[in-house]
């Protein structure tokens, strides 16, 4: 018995658009997780790319529990001596609210090349607008968990 092993080129891939607004950040980046690593799908391989498309809107809008506005700290890195900067969440959400759950999602992938090639599927807005209308994205299925 063979086993049938789904490729890349032959998925059909669909566009989903989710609303961020008073959205928890864990919880929504582990449904974003789910979809992009392709785990919704019957036919899942962790070595294929089955990746949708994830478009997040009004990621400025995004909850975080507790005192982690204030205690998540960023961190970025020049690469130079003294070159590490933090910034708190809230510090973060003020200026790019995109990059919240951005890091939140790259933390759930595994950490080699198909994650960098999944992370390219998700498209973050701070805003209600997007510019992906001509996808038609559908809403996100809440039986995705």
């Amino acid at each position: 018995m063979t086993t049938a092993m789904p490729r890349a080129q032959d998925i059909d891939r669909q566009w989903y658009v989710i609303d961020a607004q008073d959205q928890t950040l864990g919880r929504l980046a582990t449904r974003i997780a789910t979809v992009l690593r392709g785990k919704h799908r019957t036919n899942f391989a962790p070595h294929v790319d089955l990746a949708d498309y994830v478009v997040v809107v009004n990621a400025e809008h995004i909850h975080l529990t507790g005192n982690k506005l204030d205690s998540k700290l960023y961190h970025r890195y020049s690469g130079y001596p003294g070159g590490l900067r933090s910034r708190t969440a809230r510090e973060v959400l003020s200026t790019y609210p995109d990059r919240v759950i951005t890091a939140a999602v790259k933390g759930m992938l595994p950490k080699n090349r198909l994650s960098r090639q999944l992370m390219k599927k998700l498209k973050v807005y701070a805003g209600p607008e997007h510019p992906h209308e001509a996808q038609q994205p559908q809403p996100f299925p809440a039986h995705i968990k």
